[in-house]
């Protein structure tokens, strides 16, 4: 299980992802699933994925070899070819799907195994706007609009609730980091196969300023107290809410009889 974010605001990209693997609870590893395909002066291009290793890993090597011409094109298409976001959508969702099949078909009739995958892509080109999108294991893909400005794969759940109420198109893009990291943790609380470290990337909205990128290991003094002080922001604001009026009704009524 894995736990995958993505962010589009008025400021800017926000993408989140763990790196826990598991193949029962004897057998958990590490692996990166935010991954850079293009980066360059003129395109940067991030995935996110979730699902099985063997499809996404197929996937992406697709993609670095070029997938087959099309009536379009001359020769193999790399997503440095593709003129915008929503062609460089459709070149990884068309990968997703062909190493999907190639495995399954490979794998016969009788596995066990679903082979199920998604990602998170998004990133811009040149100067046009920035776009998220939710590709399907299918390779068909939904972009993110701003009156909901995240998408989730994997684990998605248990840290859906805070993103709900907290998360607008204009918030700041510090302040959707640190409620991005909340979710995460949340996930993290109620899930053991989400874990750190945790690779962020953040892309602002204008062009010429620096991409950040970070990785959230054990030791993250400041993820280390954003978990702290939200269990105690927590506790004070149940603490604050009054008690349900009727329990004490219910506590007069057998005090009368």
């Amino acid at each position: 299980m894995t736990y995958c974010l993505g962010m589009l605001l008025k400021d800017g990209l926000v993408m989140i992802a763990d790196t826990r693997t598991n193949a029962g609870v004897d057998n958990i590893s590490s692996y990166r699933k935010l991954h850079i395909l293009e980066q360059s002066s003129e395109r940067t291009i991030v995935a996110c994925t979730a699902g099985n290793l063997s499809v996404t890993q197929a996937a992406f090597a697709m993609l670095r070899e070029g997938l087959e011409e099309d009536e379009d094109s001359d020769g193999p298409r790399f997503v440095s070819d593709m003129p915008n976001m929503h062609r460089v959508a459709g070149l990884v969702g068309e990968a997703l799907q062909l190493a999907r099949e190639e495995i399954v078909e490979g794998a016969g009739e009788d596995t066990q195994y679903s082979f199920t995958a998604s990602m998170l892509l998004g990133g811009r080109i040149a100067d046009r706007p920035l776009r998220l999108f939710h590709i399907y294991k299918e390779g068909n893909f939904i972009s993110c609009q701003p009156d909901r400005p995240f998408m989730q794969i994997g684990e998605t759940k248990y840290g859906k609730p805070i993103l709900d109420r907290a998360l607008q198109y204009d918030t700041p893009l510090d302040d959707a980091v640190k409620t991005g990291l909340v979710s995460f943790d949340s996930t993290m609380r109620s899930n053991l196969s989400v874990g750190r470290p945790l690779d962020v990337m953040v892309m602002p909205t204008d062009p010429d300023a620096p991409v950040i990128t970070r990785r959230i290991d054990e030791t993250d003094e400041y993820f280390n107290m954003l978990s702290s002080k939200w269990a105690t922001a927590l506790a004070e604001a149940r603490a604050a809410i009054p008690m349900p009026p009727f329990m004490s009704e219910r506590e007069t009524v057998e005090a009368e009889s």
